[in-house]
């Protein structure tokens, strides 16, 4: 990604009355002039700053609600404009967007199942050009972080600056505890690329369901995410789609009293010198644990090397499935989590199986990728 996409514009700084944190609300869908009045007139005195409706909404499978199109534009507006609030909706192609415009809706996202797709993403940009809106970007469907940035990066190099991104989790199959998992890793490597570039939580399609709303909600804000998007329905049980994740406008203003809003410490003398202090504990363990993942290599090619003089295969199933399940058992008994420790032991099985196919193979190591 070009240097200059690390200089967009972050929150504060997009005129537009934006809080600390951005807070966007509505129903799922768009689904009668009433039932956005009613959410719109619930969600009043919540501290919310934008009012959010699908007007056009992809569906896995034909049949489903798929939004009652072009008629419910002037609904959102008027909406937005009977609470005083801006309004934002979600465009998968150019005549989606033109409408938009035309309606005068205030933001604009790009959903996941858009940002997949770099062709129609390119489409959006082209019609982009030129026009000052800010547009949000769901990460796509699939974890895959590199096509994330770039739908930021073609909105980007179409001359746009007001930016932003929104998590709102990655399909898996089969039953899970959330909708979409939310790999938390992938939205923090974004921001540690482009700390400036605001970044949305939408718990909604995260967890699929209301009771893990306000965990997920929390979470984002403990990993200093700049806002959230949750979806509000005056009725949520009779909703058109995704009834389980919406909430009512109370619970709304329940889910977000409850919310701690964590400081970042910057410029707190006494924090930041408590903080740097256990930093540095830190910084000397890591490299005590490096030394010793090194030293642990140099047996590795010790073992590599044995094979190799008495024609060994480097791979033996059993002795690793002993050290697995002992390091699984020992780590859980100290305490860490299990994903994280077969994450860790997978990635040592790698490291030691490329060190000693190195050794194995010398002859033709010039070959081998580092």
């Amino acid at each position: 990604m070009s240097e200059s996409l690390s200089d967009v514009l972050a929150l504060p700084d997009w005129g537009m009355g934006f809080s600390e944190k951005l807070i966007i609300a509505g129903p799922c869908s768009a689904e009668s002039p009433q039932q956005l009045m009613e959410t719109a007139a619930g969600l009043e005195g919540s501290g919310h700053q934008v009012l959010r409706a699908g007007i056009w909404k992809p569906r896995t499978r034909p049949g489903s609600f798929e939004g009652v199109g072009d008629i419910g534009l002037p609904w959102l507006r008027q909406a937005g404009n009977k609470s005083n609030c801006l309004v934002t909706t979600e465009v998968a192609n150019p005549r989606h967007l033109n409408l938009a415009l035309e309606a005068g809706v205030d933001i604009i996202w790009i959903g996941a199942r858009t940002t997949v797709n770099p062709f129609a993403v390119q489409e959006l940009a082209d019609t982009l050009s030129g026009i000052d809106i800010p547009v949000l970007v769901k990460n796509p469907v699939n974890p895959d972080l590199n096509l994330w940035i770039g739908a930021l990066e073609r909105l980007h190099h179409a001359g746009l600056k007001r930016i932003g991104a929104i998590h709102r989790g990655f399909s898996t199959y089969g039953d899970t505890e959330y909708r979409n998992r939310p790999n938390w890793d992938l939205p923090l490597e974004l921001k540690r690329r482009f700390p400036q570039l605001p970044l949305i939580c939408d718990p909604s399609h995260i967890c699929g369901r209301r009771d893990t709303l306000q965990y997920v909600a929390q979470k984002s804000m403990d990993l200093n995410f700049d806002g959230l998007m949750l979806e509000v329905h005056s009725d949520p049980d009779k909703a058109l789609s995704d009834a389980q994740q919406q909430i009512t406008p109370r619970g709304f203003k329940e889910l977000l009293s409850d919310l701690v809003i964590r400081r970042t410490g910057k410029g707190e003398q006494l924090v930041e010198s408590s903080l740097n202090e256990m930093r540095g504990r830190i910084d000397q363990m890591d490299r005590q644990i490096l030394a010793l993942l090194a030293s642990r290599m140099e047996v590795v090619r010790d073992i590599g090397d044995f094979k190799r003089l008495h024609d060994i295969t480097i791979y033996q199933a059993d002795r690793w499935d002993k050290v697995r399940q002992d390091r699984l058992a020992l780590g859980k008994a100290m305490g860490l989590s299990k994903s994280f420790l077969e994450q860790h032991c997978n990635n040592v099985l790698k490291e030691s199986i490329r060190h000693q196919t190195r050794v194995m193979n010398e002859s033709v190591e010039k070959y081998l990728k580092p």
